[in-house]
């Protein structure tokens, strides 16, 4: 039987999640910002020697088939690129959230994970193959983190599928965002946003998290980014990767086009480089006993 979450219970909710390290939390902020550096990061996962182990496993790990094993923080940071670094990085240290069984949408554990990495990938093609004057790894980092929400009230909502998605369909101006507050009084992105704010996420990280479903309500500075994470998220859900019974029930707003440029050629390139590198990167934290 679901019943409302309050905002006191929501925070002492959001006050059980372990906090993020300080050295993902400091990533995620340079990587945030569009004037940093390589050796930004470079410099950041030295300081952490098991953010640093991870890297370096994850390089050498058979996905990435290297013929000479790398050593060096510099050389595989340029190697992986930015934003499997993030992904090693977040998922290292809140991987159990991402991996938690959402009983409350009925999907098992670690498809929150597949869903973020896939939406995340999606965003930063979105954004590089539409000519997008966005960062490309900021687009990443926004839609590995956007669903985070799903994992804090995926409990309260456990059975209650059915009748979310018997409102959905009885009322067409309706979406699953709209059934979680019905049935909950919260839905995953009011959720989210306390746990970015409880985490000091970046402002636009945070805005993604709070309006990937509702982009046009975003701060307008953070809209264009917002949009390509809704897309991300679309992409990612109709490939067949979603988080359940809410997968392919929102609605897709319309106003996109007035940001991000894509159409039926891109939309396909999209998704064929999500296969692949959602494939390589799952395969390569698998081999190193991370979560895929």
């Amino acid at each position: 039987m679901v019943h409302k979450i309050n905002p006191a219970e929501l925070q002492k909710t959001v006050s059980s999640v372990p906090m993020i390290s300080a050295s993902a939390s400091r990533l995620l902020q340079i990587t945030s910002q569009p004037d940093h550096e390589v050796m930004d990061v470079v410099n950041l996962v030295k300081t952490d020697a098991n953010l640093t182990a991870r890297v370096l496993k994850v390089v050498n790990s058979a996905a990435y088939g290297l013929v000479n094993q790398i050593s060096s923080v510099d050389r595989a940071v340029s190697y992986l690129g930015q934003q499997v670094i993030v992904s090693i990085a977040i998922e290292s240290c809140a991987g159990e959230l991402f991996a938690k069984e959402l009983s409350g949408y009925e999907a098992v554990g670690g498809d929150l994970w597949k869903h973020d990495l896939r939406a995340a990938i999606a965003a930063r093609e979105v954004v590089i193959q539409s000519g997008a004057d966005l960062s490309p790894d900021l687009a990443f980092t926004a839609g590995l983190l956007h669903d985070i929400g799903k994992a804090l009230i995926s409990d309260y909502l456990r059975g209650s599928a059915p009748e979310a998605v018997a409102l959905i369909n009885s009322h067409d101006s309706l979406d699953y965002l709209a059934a979680e507050e019905h049935l909950v009084g919260v839905d995953h992105t009011i959720a989210g946003e306390a746990l970015a704010k409880a985490w000091q996420l970046p402002p636009e990280l945070t805005a993604v998290i709070r309006h990937h479903h509702q982009p046009s309500q975003a701060e307008e500075a953070w809209r264009p980014l917002v949009y390509a994470v809704h897309l991300g998220d679309s992409i990612a859900m109709m490939g067949g990767f979603g988080t359940g019974s809410d997968s392919m029930r929102y609605k897709l707003d319309p106003h996109y086009a007035d940001f991000i440029q894509i159409n039926a050629n891109i939309l396909a390139n999209v998704m064929l480089v999500v296969d692949t590198e959602f494939n390589k990167l799952s395969e390569g934290l698998s081999d190193t006993g991370e979560k895929s």
